[in-house]
């Protein structure tokens, strides 16, 4: 028996049993069983899972009289709406293949995703946010790719005039294209006949991955279907108030936010975007049960002036993925909620989730241990096919019903990370004797000091130990001599700044760790630059040097 079975909750099996139903069939259950439960909110808009039934099945028939046959890829360019959900199910109930899109992407980056996934429909805005107008963009590059139709949407289309005024979207109408809501509401409320297999492709969902320019990670409906199950029985999740704040364009938001949610019959509160007032204010009026998020958010909850304003004490469990969560937050915010904070582990080449802390049986530091029916293990960096001991680094290799089937017209990139069956996460770990594991950093982040190894996250997790420190990140630079030294970013909190110095920072640093980590560079920042779910861009930060 693997050591971490002992750790599993009493209410989770090791081996679970996964329906082999295509992905769009997975909230059919909540359907059946609780067809006037709020399946969806949005605002004022409240949605039954009744409701979102028929709003699917209509909107999969429109897509398949637009010319939309099985195996087609539809990209989908849009935040975290009723209309997102609605079209990413009825992509798949029509057949085809979802490609999730960022729907703030710049030109250049969404004619590459459209014409690798080789898309021929595209569901986006047609609202200008802050100024931006995503449909806007597509209509630039529109004739360099393959796309065929254009069908718009608006963030308004579900709301009250009130809350229209609130929400103070300017919706533009542009020409030569479809509108979703008009084109569902001509439809009868009847399911499409197509034959969908659980292990066939449902979703491309583009990574960087642990290799060169973004990929995409073909997912099955089998994939997803599973991890969703898993993660809905390790979060006890029945009939929860669960919050959907992390974008559904990105994995971690798609599985854990809304499809656990809506297979285990729950309410998904809908938040186009994070802001951290008001998801206080939602948590509170609608007392949320489930929050899953990235530890930026948790940080910006924490460091809010206003927090103790609002109650907080619905909140049953809360999770933290995407990024290595500091303990030190995890203690600071059970001065504001008595929810576990656990932290978990996945990437997008596993639907994504394969380690989450149990309830009850958390490990700081720890991404917890494998869920149901993952395995995991230590592998050497130079021999992918020899298996470490107990506390030994290396690079973590996982293996289960979620791990996808390769990416997309990739061959060469899928051999590279797919190793007998067994995914090679890029990521460097370790796992201690009661099977928990611990994340050291990414592979290709790791800092060469003189030949020693350094590890961003070690760093940054002692400079969170300073009480000034709101976030911090960690990189290697060019050193003449030593051939990289290490160099952080710190965003102080309010009411720091001016008062800490990079000199104090450097010598708090000096009393916890080794010389040769120590932080040769402080650099001060008002923010960090920041993916669309929140993961600090390191990235970003090196190209400044």
């Amino acid at each position: 028996m693997k050591a971490w079975i002992k750790f599993y909750p009493s209410w989770v099996k090791p081996n679970l049993e996964y329906p082999k139903i295509p992905l769009s069939e997975i909230f059919r259950n909540s359907v059946n069983k609780h067809p006037n439960h709020i399946a969806l909110i949005y605002y004022d808009a409240r949605i039954t899972y009744k409701q979102l039934d028929e709003y699917v099945n209509k909107c999969a028939r429109a897509l398949n009289e637009l010319g939309l046959h099985k195996g087609d890829r539809v990209a989908l360019c849009l935040p975290n709406i009723p209309q997102y959900i609605i079209a990413f199910f009825g992509i798949l109930r029509a057949g085809g293949i979802a490609v999730p899109c960022n729907p703030f992407y710049k030109e250049r980056e969404l004619e590459y995703q459209i014409n690798d996934a080789g898309a021929k429909i595209i569901v986006t805005l047609c609202d200008k946010i802050q100024g931006f107008d995503a449909c806007d963009v597509i209509m630039r590059i529109k004739n360099k790719t393959k796309l065929e139709s254009i069908i718009t949407t608006s963030m308004a289309d579900f709301l009250t005039d009130e809350y229209k005024k609130r929400l103070r979207v300017e919706r533009i109408h542009y020409d030569n294209t479809y509108d979703l809501m008009n084109l569902i509401k001509d439809q009868i409320n009847q399911p499409l006949l197509t034959q969908i297999e659980f292990d066939e492709v449902a979703l491309l969902q583009y990574t960087g991955g642990t290799t060169g320019i973004p990929k995409g990670a073909m997912l099955t409906h089998y994939n997803l279907v599973s991890n969703a199950v898993a993660m809905s029985e390790w979060l006890k999740l029945k009939n929860d108030i669960c919050l959907g704040v992390l974008p559904f364009f990105h994995i971690y938001g798609l599985t854990v936010s809304m499809n656990a949610s809506l297979y285990s019959a729950s309410t998904l509160i809908l938040i186009p975007r994070f802001d951290a007032k008001i998801v206080m204010e939602i948590i509170e009026r609608e007392r949320v049960t489930v929050f899953c998020g990235v530890p930026t958010m948790y940080i910006a909850l924490i460091n809010h002036p206003d927090i103790l304003k609002y109650n907080l004490s619905s909140l049953r469990v809360c999770v933290s993925g995407g990024a290595p969560l500091p303990s030190s937050l995890i203690e600071s915010f059970k001065r504001f909620s008595s929810a576990q904070l656990i932290e978990g582990y996945g990437l997008t080449e596993a639907s994504p989730v394969t380690h989450c802390n149990p309830l009850g049986f958390n490990k700081p530091s720890s991404i917890g241990i494998p869920i149901p029916d993952t395995e995991a293990k230590i592998v050497d960096l130079n021999d992918p096919l020899k298996e470490l001991k107990v506390g030994e680094i290396g690079e973590l290799a996982v293996r289960g019903p979620q791990v996808m089937k390769g990416y997309w017209n990739k061959i060469s990139e899928t051999e590279l990370v797919l190793k007998n069956g067994w995914l090679l996460t890029g990521d460097i770990a370790k796992m201690d004797e009661d099977g928990y594991f611990y994340i050291i950093d990414r592979k290709k982040d790791m800092i060469n000091v003189s030949g020693l190894k350094v590890w961003p996250r070690e760093v940054e997790d002692v400079l969170y130990e300073h009480p000034a420190v709101k976030e911090v990140a960690v990189i290697g630079v060019a050193d003449p001599y030593k051939g990289e030294s290490v160099k952080a970013y710190v965003v102080l909190k309010d009411g720091y700044q001016g008062k800490v110095t990079e000199n104090e920072l450097i010598a708090f640093c000096r009393e916890r760790i080794a010389n040769y980590k120590v932080p040769k560079l402080i650099e001060f920042k008002e923010q960090l630059p920041k993916t669309s779910v929140g993961k600090v861009l390191r990235r970003a930060l090196r190209e400044l040097n």
